[in-house]
């Protein structure tokens, strides 16, 4: 019932900047936060950032400074802002939403599409 879906990935330029962009839909209630993951191909998915509802925020060092989690507690999206990107940076990009305690994707289940972030040299 409750659909996630990442939009605003692309190819950029080292150095250059992105916005990302999450929707929650559906009849979801009390989102404790929302939180942004990227896996590069072979590797395992990775966390980025996370936002509480009360506006708390938490980085993985390799983004902090760099990248930018906020958030519509009214509209239930979530949104990284990307700047001076680097080309470790590419892979794709998930969202996901605790709510009620639980998370809505978890580690075993299929996230999706996401979107695409392509950082080239």
């Amino acid at each position: 019932q409750v659909q996630l879906v990442e939009s605003g990935g692309g190819l950029v330029q080292a150095g250059g900047s992105l916005r990302l962009s999450c929707a929650a839909s559906g009849s979801i209630f009390n989102i404790n936060a929302m939180a942004w993951y990227r896996q590069a191909p072979g590797k395992q998915r990775e966390f980025v950032a996370i936002i509480t509802s009360g506006g708390s925020t938490n980085y993985a060092d390799s983004v902090k400074g760099r990248f930018t989690i906020s958030r519509d507690n009214a509209k239930n999206t979530v949104d990284l802002q990307m700047d001076k990107v680097k080309p470790e940076d590419t892979g794709v990009y998930y969202c996901n939403v605790l709510t009620r305690g639980i998370w809505l994707r978890t580690d075993r289940d299929y996230w999706g599409q996401g979107t695409q972030v392509t950082v080239s040299s």
